[in-house]
């Protein structure tokens, strides 16, 4: 576990601001073990399926934008995340993996940069082409969070990628990432469950809303499994697009509740 406070980690020019200053005087007095005016965070990297074969990104670090009781907020690097190239398309239908475990002291995380490094690629018919991503490798893939870490308690905050909409083809073997990224907590969100018949229909899924919230998916192409998961309370409705040759359908008032996966069973896909 990597403690934020035993590490010479915060190096950013506000540095100098009082504000930030009032922040590393709490750090120090923190000390080097978790006590109960501090909280864990694991961050993880989660995605929702792609037409792509990969879509790699390469991870060098992390920051957050953090405020306690003692000033508005100010942008922090964290040491210790596990830093490389990752497959997306190997995190989903409910997968992830872990980038960092933080011990935090109680405040409030309103943003996250994801900073990225220059061996990023996708994969589409058996070849590899680089994917742009000039915004991440100046000041990183900045997104919102909005999460609360209350002292003693320990919080997972997902960061999901959807790779379908975050890949642009701009033509000529030309591929840029243009992320599209949410986040959720373990704690304020519920999922939807099931599985496609027959694989092959391979549709691309949404669920919408009441409050016109909406998430897209593909089901995996060889189980035809699909999860929504960080999803806010509330009723959906799921449309299914499959690729050619089967008939478009959706499914309606689908309950999604916080903390539970609503179970759909198996969705019938109709041949033309």
């Amino acid at each position: 576990m990597v403690n934020l406070f035993c590490k010479p980690i915060l190096k950013t020019k506000s540095m100098q601001s009082a504000r930030f200053f009032a922040l590393v005087l709490f750090i120090i007095s923190a000390g080097c073990t978790q006590k109960d005016n501090n909280a864990i965070m694991m961050i993880m990297l989660t995605d929702a399926p792609a037409d792509y074969e990969e879509v790699l990104i390469d991870v060098l670090g992390l920051q957050v934008n953090y405020s306690t009781g003692s000033n508005d907020g100010e942008w922090v690097f964290i040491n210790g995340i596990n830093t490389g190239v990752y497959n997306l398309l190997d995190y989903t239908n409910g997968l992830d993996t872990l980038l960092i475990k933080a011990v935090l002291p109680g405040g409030h995380i309103s943003q996250m940069r994801l900073m990225l490094g220059d061996n990023n690629q996708v994969k589409t018919n058996g070849s590899y082409y680089d994917l742009e991503t000039p915004s991440a490798q100046q000041s990183g893939l900045k997104f919102n969070v909005n999460a609360d870490l209350v002292a003693g308690l320990t919080y997972k905050i997902w960061i999901d990628f959807d790779a379908g909409r975050s890949v642009i083809h701009k033509g000529n073997d030309k591929y840029s990432l243009k992320p599209v990224i949410r986040t959720f907590t373990e704690a304020t969100s519920g999922a939807i469950k099931g599985t496609v018949q027959p694989e092959d229909s391979r549709p691309y899924i949404t669920a919408i809303s009441t409050a016109m919230d909406t998430i897209g998916t593909y089901s995996d192409t060889l189980s035809g499994e699909f999860f929504f998961s960080g999803m806010n309370e509330g009723i959906y409705k799921l449309n299914f697009n499959p690729v050619a040759g089967f008939m478009e359908m959706s499914i309606d008032n689908v309950n999604v509740s916080t903390g539970s996966i609503t179970e759909l069973g198996t969705v019938s896909i109709l041949v033309e």
